[in-house]
């Protein structure tokens, strides 16, 4: 099932909060996505719906095995393309984390490769 982005953006918060903070609850994601609890609530529904987390019985919410893919593969674009625009190009850090974050979602693979290549160089 083809996520959208608002929904990679609640796994790619899932993750950095879960390495953050040990663990991560919806008021956590609600707190550092600036969004309701309501909006989290939702989307948290449609997460576990499509079995990307898992609400834990205490509050906590996990990322499944297809959650963590997932969100591992947005962290990785998001951190990939902050560095080629900082980097390669000398865009503002702040800046390239706002066009990052827009970018990650609609970049296809094979420039998603040229750009991970080119950093390596």
């Amino acid at each position: 099932m083809s996520l959208l982005e608002s929904g990679e953006n609640y796994l790619e918060t899932i993750l950095v909060l879960t390495k953050r903070n040990g663990s991560v609850r919806s008021i956590d994601i609600a707190n550092e996505m600036e969004f309701t609890k309501a909006s989290v609530s939702r989307a948290m529904s449609i997460l576990k719906r499509d079995n990307y987390i898992i609400m834990e019985a205490d509050g906590r919410i996990v990322l499944t095995k297809d959650g963590l893919k997932k969100a591992t593969a947005v962290y990785d674009r998001h951190v990939t393309l902050t560095r080629f625009l900082n980097e390669k190009l000398g865009v503002d850090l702040e800046i390239a984390e706002k066009d990052a974050c827009r970018i990650e979602h609609i970049i296809s693979p094979e420039t998603f490769a040229g750009i991970k290549a080119s950093l390596k160089e």
